[in-house]
Parts: C-alpha cells; structure tokens; sequence
C-alpha cells in the first residue's frame, strides 16, 4: 500500500492499494493503485470486498459474472502477533437465500501466505470470468513490482490439498500456497469447498499440518472458475517489532480473552478444544446433530482422557504465541511420539466425532484428516452427515446413501470419501439442499443456508443474524454459558453492538484470538497501526467502520432476497426443547420472536437507503 497521510479517517484517499485484475478467459490483466474511499477500504478484508460485491448483481455463485476476490487485511504481514490472514471473497454457493440467489461471502484462512502475498507486494487479486484450463496463478515479487503468471495445473488435477502444496513447494522456494482439494475440483456437486493454506510446520515437517478458509464455499468457486492453486513467492519483510506492539502482545498473551486458550501447562485450558470442558457440565456439547443426550459420552473426546493412549503436541501459528491448536499422532510403545494424524480444533474435531456419533479420538482424527485432505469445511461437511445420520435414525426402514447411523466410523468415512470425490452431492451440496430434497427441514442445522458451528443454538439466537458463520461473524456463542445472560434486552444488545464487532478481525488482518473478549475496537489495534504504518485512528472509528462493514452485509443479504422470516433458528430448537441441556431456555418462540423484532428495531434504522 502507499501510505501518504497519518489520518485515513478524514483522507482515505491519500492511501492507495494495489489492486490486479485478471480475466481468466482471455488472460488480460490490470495492476493499478487504486485510492480507497473509505477506513473500510484501508483496513481491507471483508470491508473492502463487500463494497466490491455490493456493485454486482449475481443471481448464480458459478457463473462468469461471480468473481473472486483475494484480498488480505492492513496488519496481514505486519509486526502484529496473529497478522496471517487471507481473505477470499465471492457469492457463495452454499449460502443463499430461499428465494435461489446466492449470498455474499468471505472465508478467513492463516498460514503464511498471505504474508507472502502482501510482501509480493499485492493487495488484492480479482479474478473475472473463468479459465478454460485448469491453472494455477504464480505472485512473484519482482524489482519492478507484482509479476502475476497463469500456468498449466494438470499435472496438479487429482491430488489431495496436502500432496497439491508439497509437489509445489519442491519448484518453489521462499513461497507459501492457497490449493483446493479434489471437492473443489468437483464443484458441480460440492459446494462447500475449502481453500488450504501452507504453513512453515508443513513445509518444514511434511506433516499435514495445514491452515483453511473454509466456509461458504470459495474452494469451490477456485473450482470453477479453475484455479487450481496459488503461489506466492517473495523474501520476508517483517518489521521490526517496536516496544509498544511488545506490550501489546504481552496483553494478549496474557489477557483478552486469549489466555484460556493457552497450553495447561501455562495456565490455559489447552487450546480450542477446552470448550468440551467448559459446554460439558451444561451438556451443551453438540451430541448426535445437536441433540446432547445428558450422557457423559461427550468425556470421552476430554484432552485428559486422550492423551492416555495419543500424543498431543499444543502449536501456534507462525510467529504468534497464542498456542490455540493441538497436533494428535500415535503413541508408540515407548510413549514416544509415532505418525501424525490430525490437527484438532475445537469446530473439525466436534462436528467429525462427537456430533455424529464418534467417541474415539484416532477415528475422530482420521475423519478430519479426510476431510482436510479433501479440501471440505468441516462445519458444512460434519453437520450435512450429522442430517444424513438423523435421518436414517428416524426411518430405519429407508435410510439415506450407504445407510450410515451414529457411530459406524466405516460407513461415515465412506460417506466423506464419495462426498471429496464429487459422487455423492446428497452430502455434497449441504445441509439445506439435502433436507429439502428429503422434505424434512427441522433438524438440518443450518441458518440461511450455511451450517452453523459447534455451539447449540439453543444457546446462541446470535446465530441468526450472523453473516458469514455463526462463531465467526457474530461473537455471542459464549454470552449464555461463559456470561449468564438471559433476558432479551441483554441479548439485543450483545447482537446489535458487543459482539458484531468480532468481524472486524475479518478486516484488519488478524486473527480473533487477538483480543476475543473486547473486540476489535481497542486500544491495542490502534497501537499496532500507529507502530508499523504512523497510522492515527481512534478506536471509536475503527468500531464504526466495523459497524458499517457489518451493516452492508446484512443489506447484501436482503437484497439477494432473504426474508426475516430467514434470520431463525433450526425449528426443531424451537419447537422441541432438548430437555437435558442445563440452561435457561432462550429459543423458545416467544423469546425469539420478542429478539427478533427488538433487534430489527434496531438494524432497520440503519440498513434504510446503505445499497442505492
């Protein structure tokens, strides 16, 4: 970017990104520096896409007219702790109104090579139209600037995410990669796609140990559009880190939230996968497609009970000392660590084990492996085969596909194997085209379209107005459990101000785990802009761009012709209260229907006259 002013509030336009487009028809490319018009268009990410989006009229995800965007966020790159993101952007083919138009979408992924995407020097990348020809796209830093060559990805067709990332990485050197799996090679009949992107583990282990943008299919749209992979190549830029973004990640280490998710051995509660601990005494883990049974079953997937028999291994990302995730391998027999099998967060290893049925860890790790390698969110995939299973519970007579229930790990892993090789689209195209081929909609968990995470909505109606995945675009799935509110006021308030601010990370560049508890809008962001780029932004402003992104996502929603009678949760919350979970229950109709017009008292103000 240049950067020609301290004050991108009053004069975004003395900040220009670099911007190229390609149209994969015919090849052409522009590379221009263009002026943003707003702090949305600075911070970048989502912010900046959806304005791009905004501008399209797109009745069809896989169509010409569709693009791709890739953009990454203003601290992707930078000194700040956690700044790795990417973001892809498009209409989405698996989240979309009832009214058949496709829905405005992003997908966040980590890895490095959005760092090395930016060190290229490039902001954002727009594909156009479709290549004839697979391809794969080469982003090499030259003396004169980003040189942006389209070249044969054949030799590519058919290997896993995995396989795709190391075959490139042996031509590659000082490069990281963003492929699709055989799924988004099978576009017509998956939908949910991911894009996996490389990390320094995996290229330096060989391990499987991949990073993903996976919801909302844009693996899928790479596919069509056939983009096989991406390559970025450059020589790192850190900036020094200054004493003031020391202190900052010292505060984030420590604080905001991101402590609990630190090692045990540090204090923390081991990772993501902490959550079965703190849903648990609730049984508000998700068990059998989010009927908890108020069983102990759920225990069985607890660290300490699988770290008796595997080898866990807590890891960070790249240079971030957040230490959310965990490796799981094989113990030997000398309790020494044996072959990798899976890297667990809390969303894969819930959805792919517990949820559908599944109580062993090597099987639930094998499951995600698949999934991974495949290139699947394994939100979308986990919750559709949740359905499917669901579904031959109730009619036993006439079950679904291979006639797969709860538990049979043989047949599950068969249904993840046809889904990634694009011949089981039942499975394929998610939840909600499933349950409405079946006439059975009540127990497909999923909200406008996309699967929601791994929290019971009976604990979270701030499901129904997130934008782009429950946990990741509204922050409230802790509000019931981790806070104790209850009462509506409170809840309209968590939806229309606290916790919509948690896509702002979606902007900047950074990962949630940043400062998860406060949001977006602190003083710690405006520290880290101040530091690497003399950047003065008040926090109050960075909220209100935030707010605005926000806003226009949810006007993008409408006007692809969702209805309010969308923004709801799975009727079978509603209408059938799970007796076992131990929470008050704030799904019941009255609830929802006294939230829902409390929080469109609030939203409609706004959203009048934001897309003209």
């Amino acid at each position: 970017m240049k950067i020609q002013t301290t004050d991108p509030v009053t004069h975004p336009e003395q900040i220009l990104y670099r911007r190229c487009t390609i149209d994969l028809k015919n090849g052409k490319q522009k590379m221009e520096d263009v002026p943003c018009q707003n702090l949305e268009d600075v911070l970048g990410g989502f912010g900046r896409s959806f304005q791009l989006l905004a501008e399209r009229n797109i009745s069809r995800a896989y169509s010409a007219e569709n693009p791709l965007i890739i953009n990454t966020g203003l601290l992707t790159g930078s000194s700040a702790m956690t700044g790795l993101r990417t973001y892809f952007s498009s209409y989405s083919p698996i989240k979309g109104s009832k009214a058949g138009l496709p829905a405005a979408m992003w997908s966040a992924g980590s890895g490095k090579f959005g760092c090395k995407f930016k060190w290229a020097g490039l902001d954002e990348l727009i594909f156009e139209n479709r290549s004839e020809k697979p391809v794969y796209v080469l982003i090499k830093e030259t003396i004169d600037g980003p040189e942006i060559t389209l070249k044969p990805a054949e030799h590519l067709l058919g290997l896993s995410t995995h396989k795709k990332i190391m075959t490139l990485h042996k031509e590659y050197d000082d490069a990281h990669f963003a492929v699709i799996g055989q799924a988004g090679e099978n576009w017509q009949n998956v939908t949910m796609g991911s894009v996996a992107l490389s990390t320094v583990n995996q290229l330096k282990s060989g391990d499987d140990k991949l990073r993903f943008a996976g919801r909302g299919g844009m693996g899928s749209i790479m596919g069509h559009k056939n983009i096989i992979a991406l390559v970025a190549q450059s020589t790192d830029k850190h900036p020094p880190i200054t004493k003031e973004v020391k202190e900052v990640h010292k505060q984030v280490i420590t604080g905001g939230g991101s402590a609990r998710l630190q090692p045990i051995k540090r204090g923390g509660g081991g990772g993501t996968w902490a959550a079965y601990d703190v849903m648990q005494p609730f049984h508000a883990v998700p068990v059998n497609n989010y009927r908890p049974q108020g069983n102990n079953l759920a225990e069985k997937l607890f660290r300490e009970n699988v770290e008796k028999d595997y080898d866990i291994q807590s890891a960070a990302c790249y240079r971030c000392g957040i230490t959310c995730h965990n490796y799981i391998s094989e113990k030997n027999p000398d309790g020494s660590r044996g072959d990798f099998i899976a890297k667990f967060d809390y969303e894969p290893l819930n959805l792919l084990s517990t949820n559908i049925g599944i109580h062993d860890p090597g099987q639930a790790g094998r499951l995600i492996h698949l999934c991974d390698n495949y290139g699947m969110d394994a939100i979308s995939l986990g919750v559709t085969i949740s359905y499917a299973l669901s579904y031959n519970e109730r009619h036993p007579e006439n079950p679904l596909f291979n006639g797969a229930t709860f538990g049979d790990y043989e047949k599950i892993r068969e249904l993840i194997i046809l889904s990634g090789e694009g011949k089981l689209p039942g499975i394929g195209k998610g939840s909600r085209h499933l349950s409405e081929l079946m006439g059975e909609t009540d127990y497909a968990y999923h909200i406008k379209g996309l699967e929601i995470a791994a929290y019971l909505p009976e604990t979270n109606p701030g499901y129904c107005w997130a934008i782009a995945g429950g946990h990741m675009s509204m922050g409230s799935y802790g509000t019931l459990i981790r806070e104790g509110l209850s009462d509506v006021d409170s809840w309209v308030k968590v939806i229309t101000e606290d916790k919509l601010h948690i896509v702002g990370f979606d902007m900047v560049g950074l990962c949630k785990f940043f400062d998860i508890t406060q949001g977006i809008g602190t003083d710690k962001i405006a520290t880290c802009l101040k530091s690497d780029f003399n950047l003065e932004i008040e926090p109050e402003k960075i909220k209100a761009a935030v707010r605005r992104a926000f806003l226009l996502g949810l006007a993008l929603e409408l006007r692809q012709g969702y209805t309010k009678a969308e923004y709801c949760l799975p009727a079978e919350v509603t209408e059938k209260p799970n007796p076992h979970i131990n929470l008050p229950n704030i799904s019941n109709p009255e609830f929802m229907a006294e939230l829902a017009e409390k929080v469109w008292e609030v939203f409609d103000k706004e959203l009048e006259g934001l897309i003209p």
